[in-house]
């Protein structure tokens, strides 16, 4: 379909489309790609690219890294191992000079992993249970926003009708209990007139 000179598809490519792919291997439901870290920003979306459109290669062993030649290099389309790029702080891909690198490399998540266990080991357990709390809560919402972005709209109708149901259900419950039958004493007399009628 041509509109104004240039072709438009009427639907995106999808790799593999008629392929099903194994949730097992590298990419998959159960062994995600790694996040990309160590690159700017401008190569990070060369790699988001390269993973959308089945071009991306995962490594299958460390690679050598350009500068210190070591087999440090961990993930695809990188040049540079994660202390070589930090140290002359460039980009792992392009090499090039850049303060806005994307991604925390392992090192810093693990230790920002190790204050927060430590945190949560120290506090009161009235703190402790509300950091558990707010920290699956986050959780929670991130998986919710995913849910909206994928655009699971029918999925979200019938689950918050089920939870609609079941709070009328329970005001239902929590109503009989408190000893005022009227609704059901106003039923039995109407059926008694009808009998007699």
């Amino acid at each position: 379909m041509m509109i104004n000179g240039r072709h438009k598809n009427k639907f995106a490519w999808k790799p593999n489309a008629g392929v099903k792919i194994n949730e097992t291997e590298v990419g998959g439901r159960f062994r995600p790609l790694s996040e990309i870290t160590g690159v700017c920003q401008r190569c990070k979306e060369q790699i988001e690219w390269k993973r959308k459109y089945g071009k991306y290669k995962p490594l299958t062993e460390p690679t050598k890294c350009q500068r210190c030649t070591k087999r440090a290099v961990r993930q695809s389309h990188h040049k540079l191992c994660q202390p070589c790029a930090k140290e002359h702080g460039v980009c792992a891909k392009c090499c090039c000079r850049n303060e806005r690198i994307v991604g925390k490399d392992p090192a810093e998540i693990e230790a920002e992993q190790k204050e927060l266990q430590e945190a949560i080991k120290n506090a009161r357990e009235r703190d402790r249970r509300t950091l558990l709390r707010a920290m699956n809560a986050g959780k929670s919402m991130k998986t919710a926003t995913e849910k909206e972005e994928k655009g699971d709209k029918a999925g979200d109708s019938a689950l918050s009708a089920l939870l609609e149901e079941h709070a009328e259900a329970t005001r239902d419950d929590e109503g009989d209990s408190d000893g005022d039958d009227d609704d059901d004493e106003e039923e039995e007399e109407e059926d008694e007139e009808g009998v007699r009628n």
